[in-house]
């Protein structure tokens, strides 16, 4: 059955602006686009950022509505929720979370619209009355889901993966031994980052991406600060390894965002600390690790597989993971979540 589907998101179809935190800049345009090649209309529900904030135009190829409500027959929402940044505004009412709030009442409460609740950061209570109201869904990006939620998991664009030249990636030059790109956060990663990052920055090249306002607990590391989206897949792909940090609620359920495969299609191998749940899952047992001396070890084996056919396997085996993870799938996978609403 075809669909007029309403998205809402805070971010960006294109490259965007260098202060955000929007991983989901390396997927949403794919998955809109899957959406739409499933034969359903796709109308975008907040401001247009692409056009406001980067100058990008793409209102020939997709439609917003930002203001108003359209009729539609299903919403999707990618959850937001209040942080210090929309509290310094105000709540005024173009922010995103109050217009997820309108969507939310004209929507889902008063029409009784099928809608999916795409709980990208795991940020939705596990208690909040909308987990039990019948015409919604929630996905979650973690194999262990909030009870009543189901898995959905961030997408891999399809065309990228089919694309992905194992044998190449291998051969390519990688002057830094370690890379890894992501903010701060307000201190959550910190904990990761010291048992894992930071005992191998003191002994090789590497270089940190992102905001970290508070580094000052590591000075031998060269943290390069905010790089554009379109400066991530080359640092990738100037770097052999990166590790997966995460702060202690997301890897306790096996959360990843976009990093992980951002990291393997430019041929960066991801390390992935042994307590995070559900790691099977994304790596071969091979790039777990169990600390900073681990990460070492591993780094030092990465380094002596670099440009030889072993290396090549092991990215191999690593894209094999990626599979499930495709965008095709994962979208035929939301829509059939609003079905089951329907």
């Amino acid at each position: 059955m075809t669909m007029r589907i309403g998205y809402s998101m805070w971010g960006f179809l294109g490259p965007g602006v260098i202060d955000t935190s929007d991983n989901s800049r390396a997927y949403r345009r794919a998955l809109l686009d899957r959406f739409t090649a499933e034969g359903h209309q796709i109308v975008l529900l907040q401001r247009n950022r692409d056009l406001l904030e980067a100058g990008l135009d793409l209102t020939s190829t997709y439609r917003w509505e930002s203001i108003y409500f359209p009729d539609l027959d299903a919403l999707i929402l990618e959850w937001r929720w209040p942080t210090e940044r929309n509290l310094l505004h105000g709540f005024t009412r173009d922010t995103e979370v109050h217009r997820q709030a309108e969507l939310l009442d004209w929507y889902t409460r008063e029409r009784a619209t099928p809608t999916l609740i795409w709980d990208l950061h795991r940020q939705l209570s596990a208690d909040d009355p909308l987990r039990v109201l019948p015409n919604v869904a929630v996905g979650e990006t973690t194999p262990l889901a909030t009870p009543g939620a189901r898995w959905l998991a961030c997408p891999v664009p399809d065309q990228l993966l089919d694309i992905a030249d194992t044998q190449r990636l291998a051969r390519k030059v990688r002057e830094l031994p370690l890379a890894y790109v992501g903010n701060q956060h307000g201190g959550d990663l910190d904990e990761h980052f010291e048992r894992f990052f930071s005992p191998a920055a003191e002994l090789v090249q590497h270089q940190v991406a992102g905001n970290w306002p508070k580094a000052e607990a590591w000075p031998h590391v060269e943290f390069v600060g905010p790089i554009a989206f379109g400066e991530v897949e080359r640092m990738y792909c100037r770097s052999l390894a990166t590790v997966l940090l995460q702060p202690e609620r997301l890897w306790r359920v096996g959360h990843l965002s976009s990093r992980w495969w951002e990291a393997l299609l430019a041929g960066c191998i991801p390390l992935a600390p042994i307590e995070m749940r559900g790691a099977d899952v994304y790596l071969p047992r091979d790039l777990h690790v169990t600390d900073g001396q681990d990460v070492i070890d591993r780094l030092a084996w990465l380094r002596s597989l670099a440009g030889t056919r072993e290396h090549a396997d092991l990215l191999t085996a690593c894209f094999a993971r990626l599979e499930p993870f495709r965008c095709s799938l994962v979208a035929r996978q939301a829509l059939s979540m609003l079905e089951a609403v329907s």
